[in-house]
Order: C-alpha cells, then structure tokens, then sequence
C-alpha cells in the first residue's frame, strides 16, 4: 500500500542546535522537490500507526531535480505545489497552506538535533494523498509520480 506525498524540501546549509525563529532561515541553504514515499501498510498496520518505518525503504523520498538557493526563490510560502500519478493530478495546493511555516519548523527541529549542513526537512503534503481518498488509491508498478513545486521544479519517478 504505496502512496505519494509531494512536500517542499528544505536543506540545511549551516549547523545550529537551539535556533530562534528569528534566525532559522539563515540556517536554509535552499529548497527542491520531495515525495515522501509512503508505505500506508507499515505505517498504519504493522507499525502501531507510526510513521518512521513505513517511510525508510529503498527507494522512498527521491529528491530533485536541483538545489535551488532561497535567494533564488521568491516566496517560499507562496508556492504552488502538485503531485499527479500517471498524468492524474492528485494534489493541487500551496506552500502557504502548510501547517508550520518554515521558521517554526527549522526552530522546532534544532531542540531536539544539531542540524548539520546537508540536513533535509520536509514540510509536511496537501491533501489529496492516496490513503485517504474514498477508496483509497495506492501505487502499483509501472506508475508514473510527478512531483513539481513552482520556481523549483519537477521530478518524475517510475513505481518499481
């Protein structure tokens, strides 16, 4: 029970533990496209409904297809975010929907972890995926999953 997830990446570019909101961006390196491949069986059934181990296969979180510099970006919270399965769009939202902006995020995280420059953090995926559509849709092989963000890009990847 395969589904897809298209979330804006967010990747580190300079160390810090304990940030202020106030300064986490200057920790962001840039941004590109993730989809958070999701295996719903591990997460939902045979996990106690926790999400690490359905979300660590090979394969899952394929990133790309660059690396853009925030400076490049010109509103990271206002970017239109997509997600279609064999041409198929299944999610269709914004950067400015997400429920913890940016700041709040990489402040949160670095309580917990020293983030390290090449640290990716994901945000978090519209509505639309596969598990909770009545009924639900999950990948089969052979599908196509594209994945695009406004201003950075787009990633197409093969289910296998």
């Amino acid at each position: 029970e395969v589904d897809w997830e298209v979330e804006l990446a967010a990747v580190i570019g300079k160390k810090g533990r304990h940030i202020e909101e106030s300064a986490a961006l200057d920790h962001v390196v840039g941004f590109t496209v993730a989809n958070d491949v999701s295996a719903r069986d591990w997460q939902m059934k045979r996990n106690g409904r926790q999400w690490l181990l359905g979300k660590t296969f090979d394969t899952f979180c394929p990133l790309g297809p660059a690396l853009v510099t925030k400076e490049a970006v010109t509103d990271v919270h206002n970017l239109s975010i997509r997600c279609s399965v064999n041409g198929r769009l299944m999610q269709d939202s914004s950067t400015s929907q997400l429920i913890f902006r940016l700041p709040k995020l990489v402040a949160w995280v670095s309580r917990f972890v020293t983030l390290v420059p090449g640290d990716i953090l994901l945000t978090g995926t519209p509505p639309g995926v596969g598990v909770f559509r009545k009924p639900p849709v999950f990948l089969k092989r052979g599908d196509e999953v594209r994945c695009e963000i406004e201003e950075l890009g787009a990633i197409c990847n093969k289910v296998v």
